[in-house]
């Protein structure tokens, strides 16, 4: 679990976009990568390339998700940080022989 510290930028934002277009970039490179060891006899290079480019539309996918679903609730300044749950050790169980 995260705890706020208090010392997270008050107007920090996920960079969406720019992971966005890093996977567009992937998937764009894998694909054509791929075609192009494909034509050039080297089926197991393309098979690889292929599973980046496919990697890549499935990141791309959870990105545009994410940018659709919108801003979510961060508190503000003026809710105090919250302080880590001081944990006690847990009693450990004898393991019957």
């Amino acid at each position: 679990m995260v705890h706020r510290t208090g010392y997270e930028p008050v107007q920090a934002r996920s960079p969406l976009r720019l992971r966005l277009a890093l996977a567009l970039v992937g998937v764009v490179s894998g694909a054509a990568a791929a075609v192009g060891l494909a034509l050039v006899g080297q089926p197991g290079w393309a098979a690889v390339c292929a599973a980046i480019a496919l990697i890549a539309a499935i990141d791309a996918g959870v990105v545009v998700h994410h940018i659709r679903q919108g801003p979510h609730y961060q508190p503000g300044r003026d809710v105090p940080p919250y302080r880590p749950v001081d944990e006690e050790p847990r009693p450990r169980h004898k393991v019957p022989h």
